[in-house]
């Protein structure tokens, strides 16, 4: 079994090097990772400047771009071969509701299960790397179940995994939910520079708007591994046919 690790902390960071050593013991696992922290990169691809491969080392390879770029790089030409599943994680703190939708960890993963990849995007709940082994060990047993279940050859999938920071024998088992929702950010931070210019912090993520049974906030709080499926289709399915109704009385009519 051949699999990919990425995140978007950067190859230093102790997530990714607790998750390399747990996975070696049951895989064939190479790392192309950051070189520097890109959290809240999404899906960004770099390409207006170029990018460069060097290797730590520890033999891990790092990129000077993002996280999705260390996946795009590395399926189209860096590696060689089709891995089996990609990894992208262990990121440092919650990847959870809303964060999905900026999150690097994420977009490793996604840009991964774009090439038919199966695909995990693996953090703790917590920041702080508080029982760290005992994650990297979850995510080990995770991919153990999967190779029996034979879930890595079906068709790709994309799975969202937050990791209580807990001792291993605390950690609840996996429950699959959907995503919470997060109030709206908190406001910008605004400060000035020696020069006398305004500078501008993005604001800290708001708290949980819903963390209803059945949501990963929910769950989460109750100490098991979240799992939740993610999709890339962005389509508004519910409204389509609403919509379409509404071109048609808005943009078709023969006369203004």
């Amino acid at each position: 079994m051949k699999i990919l690790i990425s995140n978007d902390d950067g190859f230093r960071a102790e997530g990714i090097v607790a998750l390399y050593e747990s996975l070696k013991k049951i895989a064939d696992v190479e790392v192309v990772a950051p070189e520097h922290n890109n959290s809240a990169k999404s899906n960004a691809l770099t390409l207006h400047t170029p990018l460069y491969v060097n290797r730590a080392e520890n033999g891990f390879r790092y990129v000077n771009g993002t996280p999705a770029d260390c996946v795009h790089i590395a399926l189209t030409g860096l590696l060689g071969y089709k891995p089996d599943l990609v990894i992208s994680g262990i990121n440092n703190g919650a990847n959870m509701g809303d964060d999905t939708i900026y999150s690097g960890t994420v977009g490793a993963a996604m840009e991964a299960y774009l090439f038919g990849i199966p695909a995990m995007a693996v953090s703790q709940i917590n920041k702080g790397w508080e029982h760290l082994s005992a994650a990297a060990q979850t995510v080990q047993n995770m991919v153990q179940k999967m190779m029996v279940g034979a879930l890595l050859d079906q068709q790709p999938w994309l799975l969202n995994v937050n990791i209580p920071n807990l001792p291993f024998e605390q950690i609840k088992p996996p429950i699959v939910c959907r995503l919470g929702r997060r109030h709206a950010a908190e406001p910008v931070i605004t400060q000035v520079d020696p020069r006398g210019q305004t500078m501008y912090w993005i604001g800290n993520a708001g708290p949980a708007m819903d963390d209803s049974e059945g949501t990963d906030f929910h769950s989460a709080q109750l100490g098991h591994v979240v799992v939740t499926p993610l999709k890339v289709d962005l389509s508004d399915h519910d409204n389509l046919s609403s919509w379409s109704q509404s071109c048609k009385d808005i943009f078709h009519r023969t006369s203004v």
